[in-house]
């Protein structure tokens, strides 16, 4: 019957074909926009870009250039005034609401095209197709899906239209920076959604993804999935992508004992690793210890001590600080090892322009963590000595 169009569907397989259909549209933008385009964190082949060209063309109308100077941009100036669509300054709801408005807002800014767009698209297509006509292409996606899915065709065009405003725009840069955990305490307030990254293609892995920017890989922990990395890989065996960069391996090697040069760059390639190992060996342990030692009246106080402990100090609120400062009252041993963290933070900031400098340094701070005479600190300086850029053969774990 002409109403079910060409194709002639029922409403389930409709509905599947939409979910394949979204799919495709979430890879583009994973694979092609973020991953390639905006941080060349892998290279691809030249007619599998210039598919993802016309699939966003047509089912989005995002253009190359804007959208990767825009997402520059808010990784140059995340949470600050000047990001394009920070929940920190612009609000939640706002950025949950409004993601597409902020977008369409920011790709008027000359100036941020500019200064963040350079390398991307400039061929004829696309000064003659699809920036010059990008309203034609969701035009012609609604009659194409009028034509092959009747009646039900307008349903999955407005699908289609809402689907990356909503989950990408809204939810990755709304809910990615508000909600979640956070493996790593990186300068932003970015979070893990959640551990499997599947319907927004590993967006959801947030946190990995301000840590590492410039990794094609978005999952770091063993029991986190990254369906675009899947997809990366699968490019990678057809020929039609190369991996450039993924996220640096903490190599540890079983015996060594000393701090040299080759440590202390494993150090600072490895440095948001070995923090979530601090919070780890350090904090954890002599929270839980002291929460059994204070009385029972400011017990409460030591509930949220390991994220206090842990968290960045630039994002830290008054009121969250007013708190820290509170348990640090309480426990010496928790005041010792916050301002060991701190200290430790200090040196790849203050000296990895120097390697000689960060090493004497790295040293110093061994040997405070070994005189101190709290076991973790001690143990996690042991730790560090282990460090290396590259594993020994046959002791590398």
């Amino acid at each position: 019957m002409w109403y079910q169009g060409l194709l002639q569907l029922n409403g389930w397989q409709i509905l599947a074909v939409t979910l394949v259909l979204t799919h495709i549209t979430i890879v583009s933008v994973t694979v092609y926009l973020h991953r390639y385009s905006a941080h060349r964190a892998l290279e691809l082949h030249p007619a599998l870009q210039h598919f993802f060209r016309f699939w966003l063309w047509l089912t989005t109308s995002m253009n190359t250039r804007e959208w990767t100077a825009i997402h520059r941009k808010h990784h140059a100036k995340c949470e600050t005034p000047e990001d394009p669509h920070s929940p920190v300054h612009k609000g939640l709801s706002t950025v949950l609401r409004k993601g597409a408005e902020l977008y369409m807002e920011e790709a008027k800014n000359e100036e941020t095209l500019r200064i963040y767009g350079k390398n991307c698209p400039d061929d004829w297509i696309e000064r003659n197709l699809y920036s010059r006509f990008p309203i034609a292409g969701v035009t012609l996606l609604a009659f194409i899906d009028l034509a092959l899915f009747g009646v039900l065709g307008l349903t999955v065009w407005a699908v289609q239209m809402m689907w990356i405003p909503v989950m990408a725009a809204g939810v990755i840069n709304g809910l990615g920076h508000a909600l979640g955990y956070r493996n790593f305490e990186c300068k932003d307030a970015a979070t893990n959604i959640m551990p499997w990254g599947i319907l927004i293609g590993g967006e959801e892995l947030h946190n990995n993804h301000h840590t590492y920017p410039n990794s094609a890989k978005l999952s770091v922990k063993k029991w986190e999935f990254d369906m675009g990395w899947l997809w990366i890989r699968l490019f990678s065996l057809l020929g039609l992508a190369k991996v450039r960069r993924t996220a640096p391996i903490a190599h540890q090697v079983e015996g060594k004992q000393t701090l040299d040069m080759d440590t202390a760059m494993a150090i600072l390639n490895n440095r948001f690793q070995i923090m979530a190992q601090y919070r780890k060996l350090v904090i954890k342990p002599l929270v839980q210890q002291e929460m059994h030692r204070v009385d029972e009246s400011v017990r409460h106080l030591f509930r949220r001590a390991k994220r206090l402990l842990s968290r960045e100090s630039s994002l830290m609120d008054s009121q969250n600080e007013e708190k820290l400062q509170r348990v640090l009252a309480e426990s010496q041993a928790l005041k010792v090892i916050y301002e060991k963290r701190l200290a430790l933070q200090q040196i790849w900031g203050r000296t990895s322009a120097n390697g000689h400098d960060m090493l004497q340094a790295l040293r110093e701070w061994c040997h405070q963590a070994e005189t101190s005479g709290i076991k973790a600190l001690q143990d996690f300086a042991a730790t560090l000595r282990t460090y290396s850029l590259q594993p020994a053969p046959g002791m590398a774990r």
